[in-house]
Formats: C-alpha cells, structure tokens, sequence
C-alpha cells in the first residue's frame, strides 16, 4: 500500500522515481510509494519536474498543487499534494494506478 502522510496543507505522497523510461506513465506500487516513470533525464530538476506533471495528471490536480519537498536527486522522494486529504488523495491513486478505477 502506498504511504500517505497528513499535512497541513494536504497529503505527503511517497514516490518511486524511474527515470529515462521509455514513456511517462503511473507504473504501480513498489515498496509503499507509487512507482512513477519519466522519459526526461535525471539532470537540472528535469525528471522531477517531469514526475509534478505525471502526478498531477494522474490525481487530477494542477501541477502547482504538487510540490517536490524530499529527495531531489534520490530516487525515493516525497511529493505534497496541497488541498487534498488523504482519504480523498486514496481514492485518486486507486484510480490511476494500472488496474484501478
């Protein structure tokens, strides 16, 4: 299960990072984050940046309401999700995980 920390200003969303993949793309769950894959390469913020907007897409969410607060250059990185609870944050990683919905 994907780990979702209360925040006050949302939710912390843990997240695998996978870049230099082929496609952008939701891959699942690794280990309690969401595994996220990004073409763009792991230099000058650009696979992070990458990760906002895979993120945002997938959760329905503006890309300013997702901010990079841990593990800019590791793989394993925490992500807050501003405005969403995390009941509200499950619903929408349930559904934009392959398989979910």
């Amino acid at each position: 299960m994907i780990a979702l920390t209360a925040h006050a200003q949302g939710t912390i969303l843990a997240v695998r990072a996978q870049p230099g993949a082929r496609k952008n793309a939701v891959l699942g769950e690794h280990a309690g984050a969401m595994r996220v894959a990004v073409s763009a390469a792991p230099e000058r913020g650009k696979a992070n940046a990458a990760i906002q907007d895979v993120l945002a897409r997938a959760l329905g969410v503006k890309a300013s309401q997702v901010a990079l607060i841990s593990g800019a250059v590791a793989r394993q990185k925490r992500f807050l999700v501003v405005g969403l609870a995390p009941d509200e944050l499950r619903r929408r990683l349930d559904a934009a995980l392959p398989g979910g919905g």
